[in-house]
């Protein structure tokens, strides 16, 4: 059977009539909204990232936490804040993601939060720079229940891995990668859907097509290519890759540079997902690295009242009104992979 096809059955197979009944609702309210022009909204999220913390041991360049620059604290998310999210959503949610910054395996409690959400039959999803997957690691990420892990991998080189991923090892992460790979195979695991990540810069748009082979060699189920963010793009940077297929930026007739999208008033994000720090935060969306747009804590409330409260409805207001007029919206491009 084909892999991303297997990985997909898997997904539905987590889908109960009540989370298919709140999918509806969601599409039904997000289509309701770009029609009417004010914010319709049905359901619950069917889809929430939660941030194991926002440590990190590399320093990538365009990402808050390699930066150190964050004005948030840094800390790992407890038991208390996890499992307050999960018995009130698990009805509902079909698919969590462990990341948002940082670097997951960092927080202790990663792998049991893996199991108590698999327990739920939730489809669950981290991202990992694979530094800390060692054969012990590996075994019990394989056993966790874990369905997608996404290996951050940019370079077939450490010369040019470690232009992005600064004082990142690509042996690491291959041995890491292998480590899940024979794990799997031994104990007959067709989870996790390992993932190659490939964020496509100016220094490593080179070796596309031998990291392609690089994966089918191992053994890893799909290559994905996403595209770089970059904060500071109106002057260019060097990160901006050649290959315009991958870059999110355009270059203007007087020199300066532009992101390629259209900034559309509206966005499905904000219908059927959200990002909740590990603190206990509720943000709009991953673009919102520092928390600046908080809707709500759950420190004082549940989930729903602030899922439903005015500073949500204000916010989908204000982007079906002027996406353009919400700063961390300029940088945004969606559908930024290109998987193969």
């Amino acid at each position: 059977m084909n892999r991303n096809r297997r990985d997909g059955l898997n997904y539905v197979s987590k889908l109960t009539p009540l989370r298919v009944w709140n999918m509806i609702q969601l599409v039904v309210s997000y289509y309701l909204s770009k029609a009417s022009g004010r914010p319709v909204h049905y359901g619950a999220p069917a889809s929430i990232s939660l941030e194991p913390t926002t440590s990190c041991n590399l320093r990538c360049p365009e990402c808050p936490s390699g930066l150190r620059n964050f004005t948030r604290p840094t800390g790992m998310l407890t038991d208390e804040v996890y499992r307050k999210v999960i018995d009130e959503l698990a009805p509902r949610l079909s698919y969590l993601v462990f990341y948002f910054q940082g670097e997951p395996y960092l927080n202790p409690k990663f792998l049991d939060h893996v199991r108590y959400a698999a327990s739920k039959n939730i489809y669950t999803a981290t991202s990992t720079n694979a530094h800390y997957l060692d054969d012990k690691k590996a075994r019990e990420t394989v056993e966790s229940g874990l369905d997608r892990l996404i290996i951050s991998i940019d370079g077939t080189s450490q010369e040019t891995y470690e232009q992005y991923r600064v004082g990142g090892k690509l042996d690491k992460v291959l041995e890491g990668t292998r480590n899940i790979i024979k794990w799997k195979r031994q104990l007959k695991s067709k989870k996790p859907h390992v993932i190659f990540q490939y964020l496509v810069v100016k220094p490593n748009e080179h070796q596309l097509e031998e990291v392609q082979r690089l994966a089918k060699e191992i053994g890893v189920d799909e290559v994905a290519f996403k595209t770089a963010q970059i904060y500071d793009y109106e002057n260019g940077s060097d990160l901006i890759p050649t290959i315009e297929k991958y870059a999110r930026y355009k270059q203007l007739s007087n020199g300066k540079w532009a992101i390629k999208n259209r900034l559309l008033n509206h966005c499905w994000k904000m219908w059927h997902s959200c990002v909740i720090t590990w603190d206990g935060k509720v943000v709009p969306c991953c673009f919102d690295k520092d928390a600046h747009h908080q809707l709500g804590t759950l420190e004082q409330t549940g989930f729903q009242p602030i899922w439903r409260g005015e500073a949500y409805e204000n916010f989908r207001k204000a982007l079906i009104r002027s996406r353009s007029e919400i700063e961390m919206c300029k940088n945004c491009s969606e559908g930024t992979k290109v998987w193969v």
